[in-house]
């Protein structure tokens, strides 16, 4: 039987709400100080304990904080905001599946509680039930119409389904709420099939110029005014209003590329000698997809997706999570403690990503796994999964580099696609890291090549399907007529056969010169 918490005094609730606004206000260490006097003195109250998980959520400590709310639910088990808070906690600590039966369960509690509804929308999108997710986001819009994210993850949810009429019209009505919305015209401008055009650029220019359009929406605003502009052939004036764009946008998205070279480099060195194995089956069926953005990955994911073996799961943040943890649980960053790992301890934190993934196992023995950013963690895949394939796609760098320089990139992490010089530098770095990995494992480690994919489709695909030990179905060439929802910019190209025309940087001739240096090139001719 459950108890009615105690009644806070005066000073406790004021710094309750002083350690809210903390957190609030990002000032992470102040809400900590705050929230450790509150739980030494109050160390069962649910609303003490509902703030200490958001502390510990924000500071990574995922386990924590759905402690902490369990512990405040044995106090108020009606709470449906504490409901809602455990759904988000548990799909931070990879338990998808309890974290939308916990939203579902707020949702019940507290009809009215439009965050319950919105955070059951964004987390049945990443579970692909995309029926559920569509009518839980359409009931946040319903309870609180002035809220914009719920409508423009409605209005993404519908892009990412192809009903692209439906999602410009859901775009369009954000906009004719809040016109400044940079999100809306961006997401108008990723739709194609003429959504957007030449004859929306002043009311883009106006919302530029809009006091109410916060510097997130600018600069959003300026990637759509581009990409509209490139569309009309007006390449000299797209280049002109990206570079203006990514001007501001870097001072949103810091960079450090040597930082970032030497985060790098430690990895390769902990790398340089592969660790033993325990189990070296362990993993197989799981096939990570890595890359640079725009190099072709989501299409190469479709193509495996296509196949009846294969589960397309999209872009999955459970490895970084899991070296996450492990670093926690160590008290040193990754990869310092890479030397001191023991072979059952790499299949410990391989158990643990496949706990973390195991709903993508249920109905099919494969699944793909296409974070990105995974390109650098694949000595960590090879240590804990050794049975798993890695396939990297690789396009041309000049077309790379730019298809990103073009895109409103907003990921933590992304900084580096605001100058020439940082995207020269990444992409080199990709390119030695991928090297390293290849020449230690060659039979692991596939480079796809999006050029030759696209010119020999049918034997590139044979021979990935043969290195990921499939056989070959005829529906992986036919991949445009698979129904599932693609949750990526490259959505609109894989519902359609393969395109020859995507390449883009001979339009803009000597005005990407500069990122060809960058990338080392002596001429446009030249390789790297």
């Amino acid at each position: 039987m459950t108890h009615p918490p105690h009644e806070l005094d005066r000073e406790a609730q004021t710094k309750l709400a002083r350690a809210g606004a903390a957190l609030q206000a990002g000032k992470l260490r102040e809400a900590d100080a705050l929230v450790r006097e509150l739980v030494a003195a109050h160390p069962e109250h649910p609303q003490v304990l509902h703030l200490l998980a958001g502390v510990r959520g924000h500071a990574g400590d995922h386990a924590g904080a759905v402690n902490a709310v369990q512990r405040a639910l044995a106090q108020s088990p009606d709470d449906a905001a504490l409901h809602c808070t455990l759904g988000v906690q548990l799909a931070a600590a990879g338990r998808l599946d309890d974290a939308l039966a916990a939203l579902q369960r707020a949702c019940e509690m507290q009809p009215r509680l439009a965050l319950a509804w919105y955070n059951l929308g964004v987390l049945s999108v990443r579970a692909v039930r995309f029926e559920a997710a569509e009518a839980a986001l359409r009931k946040a819009v319903e309870l609180a119409p002035g809220q914009l994210p719920a409508r423009l993850q409605l209005a993404a949810l519908l892009a990412t389904a192809g009903r692209v009429d439906d999602a410009a019209a859901a775009y369009r009505a954000v906009l004719a709420a809040h016109p400044p919305c940079g999100d809306a015209w961006w997401g108008l401008a990723m739709l194609g099939n003429g959504a957007i055009g030449d004859h929306d650029i002043p009311a883009m220019q106006a919302a530029l110029r809009d006091p109410a359009a916060s510097e997130r929406s600018r600069v959003a605003t300026g990637f759509a005014i581009g990409r509209v502009l490139d569309a009309a052939g007006r390449y000299a004036e797209a280049m002109g209003v990206l570079k203006e764009t990514h001007a501001h946008a870097g001072k949103l998205q810091r960079w450090d590329t040597q930082a970032f070279a030497r985060g790098r480099d430690a990895i390769l060195a902990a790398f340089a000698t592969p660790p033993p194995t325990a189990v070296t089956s362990l993993g197989q069926g799981v096939i990570f997809i890595v890359s640079l953005p725009r190099s072709g990955s989501t299409l190469v994911e479709q193509m495996l997706a296509s196949h009846s073996r294969v589960e397309g799961s999209g872009e999955l943040h459970d490895l970084p999570q899991v070296l996450m943890e492990e670093s926690k649980r160590r008290g040193r960053h990754y990869p310092e403690w890479v030397g001191a790992m023991e072979p059952t301890d790499w299949q410990r934190l391989g158990e643990r990503y496949l706990e973390r993934t195991q709903r993508w196992r249920r109905d099919k023995p494969f699944f793909t796994d296409k974070l990105p950013g995974n390109w650098l963690h694949v000595g960590a895949i090879r240590a804990m999964l050794p049975g798993a394939k890695i396939v990297v796609c690789r396009r041309d760098p000049v077309e790379t580099c730019f298809a990103c320089y073009r895109q409103f990139m907003t990921a933590d992490g992304q900084g580096w696609t605001h100058r020439f010089a940082d995207l020269g530098a990444y992409w080199n770095g990709f390119d030695s890291a991928v090297r390293q990995w290849r020449q230690s494992f060659p039979n692991a480690v596939r480079e796809q090549s999006y050029e030759s994919l696209i010119g020999d489709t049918e034997n590139e695909v044979r021979g990935l399907l043969a290195f990921c030990g499939l056989d070959y179905e005829q529906a992986c060439l036919d991949f445009h007529h698979n129904p599932r929802a693609v949750r990526s910019p490259s959505a609109p190209q894989v519902r359609e056969p393969l395109r020859h025309d995507t390449a883009r940087a001979s339009r803009y001739g000597a005005l990407l010169d500069p990122l060809r240096d960058a990338l080392g090139f002596v001429d446009i001719m030249s390789g790297h």
